[in-house]
């Protein structure tokens, strides 16, 4: 079994001092949550936190069981025909967020029987004021999560895991190792501190954003800190849990995890332009990515940054044609047994109506997948089945509009038109969450939790257009 760190000694440990500036992962679900009604102890202020949506059921909604989980979602809905003045609606929805936000640039792309948009607006390159364009590739973020737990799910299919057994089988020195099982890692209910949360993280990784981690530092990070809470009792997004899956993969493939993710998702998929780096190496062509993420709160150029410390949960890079197939791929369940696609939807539901977390992947007002941020870039990438439609939004920055992450209010626009009866929203993250102007991203400094039978999002701020104190999401 993989050993995933040595402690650090507590010398080196440092929390009570605040955090300046905090980068996570995700980009959706962090914030505080709450169990039965009661709302969860946000994360020490300058946190970093990566979370994916914000999940709940609503009235109309699949009752949820005994258990706590849910049946897979079903909701109805659908897009209406894509007419010239459907797109020029779009066009000019696209460009007032563009201009509100402050955005450099984004590319939209959406797909259903109904016609195709693809457009791009913007610049890619501010400095050059190079123009957006269709096809370039750009950094996802946690949007890699629904790759990584694909590809573990993939292993389950092949009779090489069970989602019931202990993380500790596979990695040894996990905090409750022998209780938390695989299926409460994919769900964000391992209980484990995410490392994007550390103080000391934080620093490293903001002192040097070139430095290259493994794996096991990340762990090390998060296992110098006591579990949140029981296995399975709440949802907390933790991109420590990510992190772990990627380990198990690789102990059970004998394959790095960018090799097994090409040879078992990537390719099986059609996705020949989604690649898991090795290091900050960016293939050509690709946007520029501009972040606040930084000590001052300055505006800076994050392209190049290495991605190791994201991983598992937030490393991978891809375009908006990749992005297209893969939103109904991982949405449909078009790589996994209809037995295991059936688990993955199994939803826990959360306070924000019409929002659940599955195996990593979330519904949120019909729209089944995930979102992404990390420093310089965002990402939506979501599917709605009843209209066999999908969704992609990518854009270079990460920054901040007004407490909201720019990739929600793009796909908010967007579906606002295309799907007024499924209106992809996100809500911000609370006040007092320990981020100063960021969205309900997974990144947001709150981690919200709720318990199996009333259980809540995680929600944490966006690194964007934050000031000091402000997180970062993956």
């Amino acid at each position: 079994m993989t050993s995933p760190h040595r402690p650090r000694p507590a010398s080196a440990r440092r929390r009570s001092r605040s955090v300046p500036v905090v980068l996570a992962l995700a980009g959706l679900l962090a914030g505080a949550g709450c169990s039965g009604g009661t709302a969860a102890d946000p994360p020490a202020e300058g946190a970093v936190t990566a979370v994916p949506a914000a999940l709940s059921p609503s009235a109309t909604s699949p009752a949820a069981s005994s258990s706590g989980s849910t049946a897979s979602p079903t909701a109805g809905g659908t897009v209406v025909p894509l007419t010239p003045d459907v797109t020029a609606r779009i066009d000019a929805a696209v460009q007032r967020v563009l201009r509100e936000a402050s955005v450099p640039g984004v590319i939209v792309s959406l797909s259903s029987p109904s016609g195709n948009y693809l457009k791009a607006f913007g610049v890619s390159d501010r400095v050059a004021g190079t123009p957006m364009v269709t096809g370039l590739n750009m950094r996802i973020g946690s949007e890699t999560k629904t790759f990584t737990v694909t590809g573990l799910l993939r292993l389950v299919d092949q009779g090489k895991a069970g989602l019931d057994d202990p993380i500790g089988k596979y990695v040894t020195g996990v905090p409750n190792g022998d209780k938390i099982t695989l299926r409460q890692l994919a769900a964000m209910q391992s209980g484990l501190f995410s490392y994007t949360q550390d103080e000391d993280f934080v620093q490293a990784l903001e002192a040097d954003p070139d430095r290259v981690f493994t794996p096991q530092q990340l762990l090390s990070y998060a296992f110098d800190h006591p579990v949140n809470f029981p296995p399975g009792a709440k949802f907390e997004y933790s991109n420590t849990n990510t992190v772990l899956l990627g380990l198990v993969i690789e102990k059970l493939s004998g394959q790095p995890l960018g090799a097994f993710l090409k040879q078992q998702v990537f390719d099986p998929a059609g996705l020949g332009r989604t690649v898991f780096p090795v290091g900050s190496e960016f293939p050509q062509p690709h946007a520029r990515g501009y972040t606040n993420q930084t000590p001052t709160g300055a505006i800076a150029d994050a392209t190049d940054w290495d991605p190791s410390w994201a991983w598992a949960a937030g490393a991978i890079i891809s375009d908006q044609t990749d992005l297209q197939k893969w939103a109904k791929v991982v949405a449909t369940g078009t790589l996994l047994t209809p037995q295991t696609q059936a688990q993955r939807l199994q939803q826990q539901p959360s306070p924000v109506p019409d929002t659940w977390y599955g195996l990593g992947i979330f519904y949120d007002h019909g729209w089944i997948g995930h979102n992404g941020s990390l420093p310089g870039y965002q990402s939506v990438v979501v599917y709605l089945p009843s209209a066999q439609a999908s969704l992609v939004v990518l854009l270079n920055t990460d920054v901040s509009f007004q407490g909201e992450e720019p990739s929600t209010l793009f796909a908010q626009a967007v579906t606002e038109i295309v799907s007024p009866d499924n209106v992809y929203t996100l809500p911000a993250a609370p006040a007092g969450s320990g981020s100063s102007s960021s969205p309900a991203s997974p990144s947001s400094s709150a981690s919200s939790s709720a318990s199996p039978s009333s259980p809540s999002p995680s929600k944490s701020a966006s690194p964007s257009s934050k000031s000091p104190g402000s997180n970062a999401d993956a």
